[in-house]
C-alpha cells in the first residue's frame, strides 16, 4: 500500500472518530420529546395494528436476508482502494437519494393510501442501497451473513440514542462476532421484529406524517424520502469503512505474526 493511500486511511480513521462521538451522543430535549410522544401513540394503537405493521416488517427484511431479491447484478468490487470504494459509495448514495426523493414525491402526491403504500417501497429502496454498497466495498451479499451485517448497519441508522452503542459495538467487533452467527435458517428467530419495526417507524414517524396531508404530501414525500437515505447512507457508509480498517488492522496484525514465525523457523 502506498504513502498517499496510508494517508487516506489515517485521514479515515480521525473522521470516523469525530462521527462516532456524534453517533453516540446522549439524546437531546427534541428527540427525548419526541420519544415519549411516540411511547404514547404506540400505546394507543390496536395491538392488532401492530401486529400488522410488525409482520409487514417482518416479511420485508426476511426477503433481504433470505431471498435473492435485492441481490446486486454486479458482483463485489475486488482489488480496490479504500479511497475508490469511498468514491463508489458516493455514487451510490447520490442515485438512491434521488431515486428515493422520485418515490416519494409520487406516493405523496397520491394522498394517504399511496402515501402508506411508501411506508414498505421506502425500505426495499434502502435494502437495494444496502446490497450494493456490500459489493462496492468487496463483500458479498450471497453470503448469509454479510446480509446480517446489513441488518445491524440498517438499525444503527434508524434506531433511538439508547440502543446505538450496542449496535456500534456489534458492529465494530464484526469479524469476531460473525464467527458465532447461528446458522441461517434460525437466525430470524433471534430477531426482535417488534422492536425493529418500532424503532424504525418511531425514528422516521414525523417526517413520513407530514407527507400524508393533503397539498404538501408530494413536497414533503420527496424531502423525508431524500433525507433518511442521506441519514442511512452516511451512517452505513462509515460503517464499511470502519469495517475496513479494522480488517486492514487485523491482516496487518496477522502479516507480522507469520513473519515472526518465519524468522524463528529460520534461525
Amino acid at each position: 500500500m502506498d504513502t498517499k493511500q496510508n494517508l487516506y486511511e489515517q485521514q479515515t480513521a480521525k473522521a470516523l472518530q469525530v462521527w462516532k462521538k456524534e453517533l453516540l451522543k446522549p439524546p437531546g430535549f427534541l428527540e427525548k420529546a419526541s420519544r415519549s410522544v411516540s411511547t404514547k401513540i404506540n400505546q394507543v394503537i390496536p395491538e392488532k395494528v401492530h401486529q400488522t405493521i410488525t409482520a409487514t416488517v417482518k416479511g420485508i427484511f426476511q426477503t433481504a436476508l433470505f431471498s435473492m431479491e435485492y441481490m446486486p447484478k454486479n458482483p463485489p468490487i475486488v482489488g480496490a482502494t479504500l479511497a475508490m470504494r469511498d468514491h463508489r459509495a458516493e455514487e451510490l448514495i447520490g442515485f438512491y437519494k434521488k431515486l428515493a426523493a422520485a418515490e416519494g414525491a409520487g406516493t405523496g402526491a397520491g394522498g394517504i393510501l399511496l402515501g402508506l403504500a411508501d411506508f414498505p417501497i421506502l425500505i426495499g429502496i434502502k435494502m437495494k442501497f444496502l446490497f450494493e454498497l456490500a459489493h462496492a466495498y468487496g463483500h458479498s451479499t450471497h453470503d448469509y451473513r454479510e446480509r446480517l451485517f446489513i441488518l445491524q448497519v440498517f438499525q444503527l441508522a434508524f434506531s433511538s440514542q439508547d440502543k446505538k452503542e450496542s449496535l456500534y459495538k456489534t458492529i465494530v467487533r464484526w469479524p469476531e462476532n460473525e464467527r458465532s452467527l447461528p446458522p441461517a435458517d434460525s437466525y430470524a428467530q433471534h430477531i426482535n421484529w417488534l422492536q425493529l419495526q418500532q424503532e424504525y417507524r418511531d425514528t422516521i414517524d414525523f417526517r413520513k406524517m407530514l407527507q400524508l396531508i393533503p397539498g404538501i404530501g408530494a413536497v414533503v414525500g420527496a424531502w423525508a424520502n431524500y433525507g433518511l437515505l442521506d441519514e442511512l447512507g452516511r451512517v452505513a457508509m462509515n460503517c464499511y469503512r470502519l469495517r475496513w480498517l479494522e480488517e486492514a488492522a487485523y491482516r496487518s496484525h496477522e502479516e507480522t505474526q507469520q513473519k515472526e514465525i518465519t524468522t524463528d523457523e529460520n534461525q
